[in-house]
């Protein structure tokens, strides 16, 4: 549904020498018509998409279809958050940084109440956290901190299960480059959830992010299966077209269990952009360039990185995000991929606009590229080191 049609043409400081002044974002007739465009192009069935402009939102629409019957997909329709649940994990993080409870800097083993190889995480919630009893004969787990997790420096590969031999390994010493790894932020999560009480942790991350989601007002979002999602439910679609049934997810994972919609992520993202909720240092954090990043794409997570003078001097990895330098300034983003689902976030600080999409095709990816440039114009994103030879072209 169209919620508002009112766009601010707002003049921004840029934050960094070379940014640009902002053009106004397209008129909502126009977005709908590239959409359309973008949709028929892909075959896509599904997308919404939300667009942030000053810190608001400004707008909200959905296009085609939430499931194989052709019931429409709304903007209440609830939808797989895939790995945006990494940055919602992030803010959370960092409102534990802000309340005392955590540093991002003090080894995770720090704030468990025994050695982490020593517990059986079977036993405490099957197939929730990782096997770190393989980690025995690897003294390095000592060394990761939460700002290794969040910023993908652990050492892991994506998911153990994903290892030839099905064993959690340490592949390069814990912070000293980038590769994605959703385990980083289960190992996290596990700190969370069964560290130290004394510690101000012993805490659900899903009550954690709960609670984050009552005070923005995000009524149908969630990092575990709600019965009550069901009515108004998006299933997604493969690369050959084909529905697939909604994952109903019985366990939170921090690295991607969320449901949500385009209403409700999209006061996220605003909150983001703007820094509600944390203190200016925090929310400085997430958006610093931690840790460069100097592979030609994303995928495969251990790939050899490019020659110094091959790299992409601005690309970093946030807390949650990666960071990124354009025309327009300083920005981050983050995407979320399964074979049904491509979704991304693009932000950019100082205009603190920001385009939001959430498909529950896969197809649609490949129009992501040219959706946010013409909504927001040239920005940077570094959508080629994201998708590699499947980026959109633009």
């Amino acid at each position: 549904m169209l919620r508002s049609l009112a766009f601010s043409a707002l003049l921004c400081v840029p934050t960094i020498a070379f940014a640009q002044t902002p053009r106004p974002i397209p008129a909502p007739l126009a977005i709908e018509a590239r959409v359309d465009e973008a949709m028929k192009t892909t075959s896509a069935k599904g997308l919404a998409i939300a667009v942030i402009d000053d810190g608001k939102v400004a707008y909200v629409h959905s296009y085609g279809v939430r499931n194989a019957a052709g019931d429409p997909l709304q903007t209440d329709t609830v939808m797989y958050g895939a790995s945006l649940t990494k940055t919602v994990f992030a803010y959370a993080t960092v409102k534990l940084v802000d309340q005392g409870k955590i540093n991002l800097d003090t080894p995770i083993a720090d704030d468990l109440d025994k050695p982490l190889v020593e517990y059986d995480t079977n036993a405490i919630y099957p197939d929730k956290y990782g096997p770190y009893k393989d980690l025995a004969s690897d003294p390095r787990w000592k060394l990761i901190t939460p700002r290794m997790a969040l910023t993908h420096s652990t050492g892991f590969a994506n998911f153990w299960w994903l290892e030839p031999d099905e064993k959690l390994h340490i592949h390069y010493d814990p912070g000293t480059r980038y590769a994605y790894s959703g385990e980083g932020l289960i190992l996290l999560q596990f700190a969370i959830e069964q560290g130290s009480k004394a510690k101000g942790l012993g805490v659900d991350v899903g009550d954690l992010t709960d609670d984050i989601f009552k005070e923005l007002g995000m009524t149908r979002t969630s990092l575990i299966w709600r019965d009550g999602f069901r009515p108004n439910l998006a299933d997604g679609f493969n690369d050959k077209g084909e529905a697939v049934e909604h994952d109903e997810r019985s366990k939170v994972r921090a690295a991607g269990s969320m449901d949500t919609t385009i209403d409700d992520l999209s006061k996220f993202a605003a909150a983001l952009v703007r820094g509600d909720g944390l203190s200016a240092a925090s929310r400085a954090e997430i958006v610093r360039p931690q840790l460069h990043i100097g592979t030609k794409t994303q995928f495969p997570p251990f790939a050899n990185e490019l020659p110094v003078d091959q790299q992409r001097k601005d690309l970093y990895a946030g807390l949650g995000v990666v960071v990124f330098d354009g025309p327009q300034g300083h920005g981050f983003f983050k995407g979320g991929h399964d074979d049904q689902t491509a979704n991304t976030l693009v932000c950019i600080e100082a205009s603190k606009r920001c385009v939001l999409i959430l498909s529950n095709d896969v197809r649609s990816e490949a129009a992501f590229a040219d959706l946010v440039r013409f909504i927001l114009g040239d920005t940077g994103v570094p959508y080629d080191w994201e998708y590699g030879d499947h980026a959109g072209k633009s």
